[in-house]
């Protein structure tokens, strides 16, 4: 059985799904947009 912490460890880097960047994940976010594709002036 895999330890709990490796599990979320190895989950691959979430990406934009209008860009397709990778994200830096906030702890309360999950939206699937980043900042700059997410921001107001855009």
């Amino acid at each position: 059985m895999i330890n709990v912490v490796e599990f979320f460890r190895n989950l691959p880097k979430k990406k934009c799904q209008q860009c397709g960047n990778a994200m830096h994940e906030k702890a309360d976010c999950y939206g699937n947009v980043c900042d700059e594709c997410d921001h107001p002036a855009r």
